[in-house]
């Protein structure tokens, strides 16, 4: 056991490191009047801040939940430390050598288990940005390179290499007095057959730091042929490290989050290297997880809740990343802050962006874009059919819940107007009483959440893949619908005469089949190389489709629709243009309809030339559709 702090030494470390400056790690503070500052507690949720700073008295306290207490007791509750520990950092972050009135010197096997394992971590960053420099590591240099970092990006970020061998940094770290059971706590090594071994070989290493700056976990990118692990390897869960409350770059970017009240979410490492060097230094992203309460709570605090604050989220444009955009809208309502989506052309993410059309494309590709809820309703109603009363009955059944949870009252009656221009329904009355019955039924419930719409969906469309909350992911498979036979017909078509249908078909997009499991086949033949290449070999096409198939139940449509017998007498060109003009004619009337939906929503008090962009959007797909029903295949 070490020895008691002596007195005078505890003293020393209150008085020579600033409350505000412990506390401004941690959240945004702002003056309160008085020489006080004020922010959001960080020991409990609230929206407006009750939290108070003096620095003068080197105190705080909260007027919400009651904690209070000097600079030692703030950093013994947020980071769950011992007083000893906590007074052994604050000591190193000071310069400040500690005596103990028992044994001298505190030797280093003695200090606090978290502060032993943060000096791990630190050491052992310090030795993998020395390895990226060796012959080596090589690949590492390589491939930072080909993403367009340099060593100065390197350094700034503090990428490193962890060599291949087997011990090399265990051994290093045996060397500094670490024991074996702390690396092995550390996550650092991991157990090998004659002892601890490195858990991170062969791969370009990123320090993971603490709101604090202080380094607790790493993030490990493969680099070899021969490594047989994931692509990505984080450090484990440990008593330093949960990847659910951890922030990548918010050690960097919380000045500017603060300062900008804005952050920038993004999904990699590379992502916000790439962000920073472009200058958008708000970006941050989550380690290995998805952003959830955790995160929320990290950035609520640096944000302050004001109701100019923005978070925006970039994620890859293909279907993962629209799954965890609508993820992250599940959480929408726990920030004051406004939160937005934005997808960069082609689905590129912010580090090939930069490297395809360089940093301006990049501080363009954050300026928000669309809101997070407008995204969450347009993916659950680009599902349905909204010709037809039933499809956008549907439609609304699904999207209304989620307008129901908007708390703010004039916020959620707009969307609610928006959303009806979006479904078409000319009754913008009935929509908003809708929406506000299913609010009213959520605040009954204890704030729980609407009452749970009708299932509308057959047990066969459930097993297509198709992602949503709760309640249907569109309109059950129905083969008297006008729109669902003709959508069958052009898969029948594309799986069993794609030299009919080809190339046109293969540039249409998924979201212009409105059954889920007629979706789900276009996505699998997409998968397989698209419809041209059945113009090769039909059985290797149909074999390929059928592997590109996520389950067996689209597995199985694939087969029937490859064997079922066409609806119309003549199976030629002139057959397969109807049903390809068909099917891209319903898609453009229905996006004539969400445009329409936003002009009525924009009005003319909008800006100027957002809603001329909108008009000539909508003017085009109008004489789009009209040549579709002029001139029919021609036009595709």
């Amino acid at each position: 056991m070490a020895g008691r702090i002596n007195d005078d030494d505890v003293k020393a470390v209150r008085d020579a490191v600033p409350i505000d400056a412990v506390v401004s790690d941690y959240l945004q503070l702002r003056s309160a009047g008085g020489g006080n500052l004020k922010g959001l507690c960080p020991f409990h949720d609230e929206k407006s801040p009750s939290f108070q700073v003096s620095p003068s008295k080197g105190l705080f306290h909260c007027f919400g939940c009651q904690e209070g207490g000097d600079t030692i007791a703030f950093v013994m509750k947020i980071d769950h430390l011992s007083f000893s520990e906590t007074v052994e950092r604050l000591a190193a972050k000071a310069g400040i050598t500690l005596r103990y009135e028992e044994g001298g010197y505190n030797p280093a096997s003695q200090r606090g288990e978290r502060t032993r394992l943060v000096e791990a971590h630190k050491i052992a960053a310090e030795f993998y940005v020395e390895q990226l420099s060796g012959p080596e590591a090589e690949t590492g240099r390589k491939f930072l390179a080909e993403r367009g970092f340099d060593q100065a990006a390197a350094e700034h970020f503090g990428v490193g290499y962890s060599p291949v061998g087997w011990d090399h940094l265990t051994r290093f770290l045996r060397g500094k007095g670490f024991t074996d059971k702390e690396l092995l706590l550390s996550g650092l090594s991991q157990d090998g057959r004659r002892g601890p071994i490195d858990r991170f070989r062969g791969r370009l290493m990123w320090p993971i730091r603490d709101i604090s700056g202080e380094v607790v976990g790493f993030g490990a990118r493969k680099l070899r042929e021969d490594d047989n692990g994931p692509k990505y390897l984080n450090t484990p869960e440990t008593s330093i490290y949960k990847k659910s409350q951890v922030l990548y770059g918010v050690d960097l970017a919380k000045k500017d989050i603060a300062k900008a009240s804005r952050a920038v979410v993004v999904e990699g490492y590379t992502d916000v290297m790439a962000c920073h060097l472009a200058g958008v230094t708000t970006a941050i992203a989550t380690c290995g997880t998805a952003f959830g309460g955790d995160h929320i709570k990290i950035l609520r605090r640096l944000l302050m809740d004001n109701g100019s604050a923005r978070v925006i989220f970039t994620f890859d444009g293909d279907a993962a990343g629209q799954k965890a955009a609508l993820r992250a809208f599940e959480d929408d309502q726990k920030f004051a802050a406004e939160t937005y989506i934005a997808i960069a052309p082609d689905g590129m993410d912010p580090c090939e962006l930069r490297l395809a059309k360089g940093d301006e494309a990049v501080q363009d590709l954050v300026h928000p874009r669309t809101p997070l809820f407008e995204f969450a309703i347009r993916q659950i109603v680009s599902r349905y059919d909204l010709e037809t009363p039933a499809g956008r009955a549907a439609a609304l059944d699904e999207a209304a819940p989620i307008v129901a949870r908007i708390k703010n009252g004039s916020s959620q009656h707009e969307v609610a107007v928006q959303l009806a221009g979006i479904l078409g329904i000319l009754d913008t009355q009935f929509v908003v009483k809708r929406v506000a019955q299913m609010a009213r039924w959520a605040r009954d419930r204890g704030g729980r959440g609407p009452a749970p719409a009708p299932e509308r969906r057959s047990q066969q469309s459930q097993s297509y893949g198709t992602q949503a909350p709760q309640g249907p992911t569109g309109p059950a498979l129905n083969l008297r619908s006008p729109a669902h036979r003709t959508e069958r017909e052009l898969l029948k078509l594309a799986l069993q005469r794609p030299e009919l249908v080809s190339p046109a078909f293969d540039a249409y997009g998924e979201d212009e089949f409105t059954a889920p499991p007629y979706a789900a086949v276009r996505r699998a033949i997409e998968d397989a190389g698209g419809a041209e290449q059945g113009l090769e070999s039909a059985p290797e096409y149909l074999a390929g489709v059928r592997d590109a198939a996520p389950n067996d139940a689209v597995r199985a449509m694939v087969t029937e629709l490859a064997v079922e017998v066409f609806h119309g007498k003549t199976i030629d060109e002139v057959y397969a243009g109807q049903q390809l003009v068909q099917v891209r004619l319903r898609a453009v009337d229905r996006r004539v309809r969400e445009v329409t939906g936003t002009l009525t929503r924009l009005g003319t008090q909008s800006d100027p030339d957002h809603y001329a962009a909108v008009q000539r959007e909508l003017w085009v797909l109008q004489q789009y559709g009209q040549s579709l029903r002029n001139d029919g295949a021609a036009a595709l």
